[in-house]
């Protein structure tokens, strides 16, 4: 049997399987930012399908950091019941799952407030002042202690994608020149202090995980060298597990090549060749990989080359949340032919997230 379905540990959690469900928003929760019986059903759904480790769709941490419609919170206690609902779903069918915590920054549709004054595709963004700063780290922290109560395994940072602790380790986005800015050492503490923040919440038994760019792909943004500097640092620091992604603001599609691996049996794992010069850096600390895998060979080679420890997913599970199961019965291939429909704007939080591609 291959690795990839033998049990595997993070911290105090035991996985079934080396399989991880990236984080993937449904934008389907109510205008409170709770979550409905639809999302409920779909986690329920991941979990019988046998998926390893599973991450929600990212939480706000703050009214204020909210990204967009349909976005679930973290940030009230009236949001807690739905999220223990999900959980315990999880729970019943031999699941594990951790709460994927942010704030979007720039992005956020409440309070466009990032590391500096920012204007990128018409937004017009400000810099927030040292107090909110001290304000965002709190409610990292707050949020993990809610999620211990809705009764998540662990929890994870969302360090990746553009959003706010992404765009103050980004030279790109991030141009103060205080203790949250200047070199790489002073753009990692709003990264640090959010991680410290959550540890002191949660304790050191409950894994704190971190989702990380492996490069921007910006003009003068994160770059592949700074993540690994980055990523060992966080690991030194007690960090259980990283998942190794890519993209920030300021992103250019022409430059994302730069973190492909010259290996063909590794060619679909898009950021496969930045995760090795990573995993230097990170190891013993457990690392996933995720984009762009579609094959079992990939994700044995992934595993087999050392790469990762972990092959993380989005859209497949999306089409096929038994994924696993059918992977392990002697399917090759996912059926995901990566159409985006799912996130197209007609379909964003204007239907409840599903493959739209008929079977």
């Amino acid at each position: 049997m291959s690795v990839l379905f033998e049990p595997y540990r993070i911290g105090s959690m035991e996985l079934r399987n080396r399989f991880m469900r990236s984080a993937t928003t449904s934008a389907w929760s109510d205008e409170r930012s709770t979550v409905k019986p639809e999302i409920i059903r779909l986690y329920r759904e991941l979990a019988k399908g046998g998926v390893g480790l599973i991450v929600k769709g990212h939480l706000h941490v703050s009214d204020s950091g909210k990204a967009h419609i349909g976005m679930a919170g973290i940030c009230h206690d009236y949001q807690v019941p739905k999220l223990k609902e999900l959980t315990d779903g999880v729970h019943e069918h031999g699941g594990t799952i951790v709460a994927q915590l942010n704030h979007a920054g720039y992005k956020s549709i409440v309070d466009r407030a990032g590391p500096s004054e920012y204007q990128e595709q018409g937004w017009d963004a400000r810099a927030l002042t040292v107090d909110e700063i001290g304000g965002v780290v709190d409610a990292f922290g707050e949020a993990a202690g809610r999620a211990m109560e809705a009764g998540f395994d662990g929890v994870q940072i969302h360090g990746a994608h553009g959003y706010l602790v992404s765009q103050f380790l980004s030279s790109h986005a991030n141009r103060r020149d205080d203790d949250y800015g200047g070199n790489l050492k002073g753009r990692m503490n709003l990264l640090n202090e959010v991680y410290d923040s959550i540890r002191a919440r949660v304790g050191d038994s409950i894994p704190v995980m971190l989702k990380l760019n492996s490069d921007d792909f910006s003009p003068g943004g994160f770059t592949v060298e700074e993540s690994a500097v980055v990523a060992g640092a966080i690991c030194k620091r007690g960090l259980d597990s990283i998942e190794i992604s890519g993209g920030g603001v300021g992103r250019k599609q022409e430059l994302r090549a730069r973190a492909q691996s010259g290996d063909p049996e590794l060619a679909e794992a898009d950021f496969a060749g930045h995760a090795e010069k990573i995993r230097k850096s990170t190891k013993p600390t457990p690392m996933a990989l995720v984009h762009g895998i579609r094959s079992l060979r990939c994700m044995e080679a992934i595993l087999e080359n050392d790469l990762a420890d972990l092959v993380s997913m989005s859209r497949p599970f999306i089409r096929e949340p038994d994924l696993v199961k059918k992977l392990e019965s002697g399917q090759q291939n996912v059926s995901c032919i990566t159409c985006n429909l799912c996130h197209a704007p007609d379909n964003f939080s204007k239907k409840m997230l599903r493959c739209h591609v008929e079977s």
